[in-house]
């Protein structure tokens, strides 16, 4: 857990990506701008617009209506994957994927002021997220989860402790397969905040 062992520099790094909250809280992960819309009234701190569509248009229509969604609330949007509309429409932040994340021009996203978010999964993902020096790391799946296949197992809490120490450095987001029961579980960790999907998209009462 020692970020020297890893070859890690802790110093602030010059250039780095724009800093978000280090503590970013509950972060809704939404399929939609009507989702985004519900959560920011709400009053979610974090909020991601994950949606899923090959018709650029509609991408570039649902990011357009769920920046304006956010707009005067205390609500902080990033998007997936979709970079260049995220920079194009205004967004607060992007989220990148290890696969995205090979792909994106990084220099191009940090001199537009976007922050940005990397999912890792393990030690090797770490390295190479850190190496960029996002603005905050994702780190999962905690627990199995079934919204995707995952190339790796679930970490479980104990690897989540020992990644969230050694990346204590940066902000930090717990995600994959988390419900309110495990939440305290997570949070023991200490992470800065929890990536739910299905918790709330999925909850009878949401």
């Amino acid at each position: 857990t020692d970020p020297q062992d890893f070859g890690i520099s802790t110093d602030p790094r010059n250039p780095a990506f724009a800093p978000c909250p280090r503590h970013l809280g509950l972060y809704a992960v939404l399929p939609d701008a009507q989702w985004v819309a519900r959560m920011a009234q709400a009053g979610v701190k974090t909020l991601q617009l994950r949606f899923k569509s090959g018709d650029t248009d509609a991408v570039r229509q649902e990011v357009r209506r769920a920046v304006q969604a956010v707009r005067g609330t205390n609500s902080l949007l990033f998007v997936n994957d979709h970079w260049q509309i995220a920079i194009e429409e205004g967004a607060y932040g992007v989220h990148l994927g290890q696969e995205d994340m090979q792909d994106a021009p990084l220099e191009q996203l940090r001199l537009a002021g976007l922050r940005l978010g990397l999912s890792t999964h393990g030690y090797a993902e770490m390295l190479r997220a850190d190496a960029a020096s996002p603005s905050y790391l994702a780190l999962g799946a905690i627990f199995p989860t079934t919204l995707k296949r995952m190339a790796t197992a679930p970490q479980g809490t104990g690897r989540l402790n020992a990644y969230a120490a050694l990346m204590r450095h940066h902000p930090l987001v717990g995600i994959g397969g988390i419900d309110e029961a495990r939440i305290p579980l997570v949070m023991q960790s200490g992470v800065g905040s929890i990536a739910v999907v299905r918790a709330i998209t999925g909850a009878e009462d949401a």
